[in-house]
């Protein structure tokens, strides 16, 4: 007789944390939450793997790969902003959606304990590749 375990564990093509997020603005929002938030806690593995799309780009034209260009980033962020950063939220409002696979998030849009300007945030483009939403520009 099959054990409990062996019952509810039904297999399947992908982890179940590897399910497509959401392709809606909220989805997105999420997304670029995710993103703010590990700005202000210094996660590189996080911050990459959101902004890839974006830091392959500048990587292409002479930047150095992520991990040393957010490294740098970091280094940029004050104190206030990086403890602002880890609880920002996006106002849906502000979010700008392009076309169903294409969000703009202007830096309006960052709702923190901070202020943050085009010059030491700035506006993003969201854009959903591979089930889920990347930072491209």
């Amino acid at each position: 007789m099959p054990s409990v375990s062996a019952r509810t564990d039904r297999p399947s093509a992908e982890p179940p944390g590897d399910q497509p997020a959401p392709r809606t603005k909220e989805g997105a929002i999420q997304r670029y939450e995710q993103y703010l938030h590990a700005l202000g806690r210094e996660d590189i593995d996080t911050v990459c793997e959101v902004a890839g799309p974006a830091a392959k780009k500048a990587q292409d034209q002479g930047f150095g790969p992520c991990t040393s260009t957010y490294a740098a980033v970091f280094q940029m962020i004050s104190p206030a902003q990086k403890k602002a950063l880890k609880t920002a939220t996006v106002d849906p409002q502000r979010v700008a959606v392009r076309t169903p696979d294409k969000i703009e998030m202007p830096v309006e849009a960052v709702r923190s304990s901070a202020t943050f300007s085009e010059s030491d945030l700035g506006s993003y483009t969201l854009e959903y590749l591979a089930n889920d939403w990347y930072i491209t520009d």
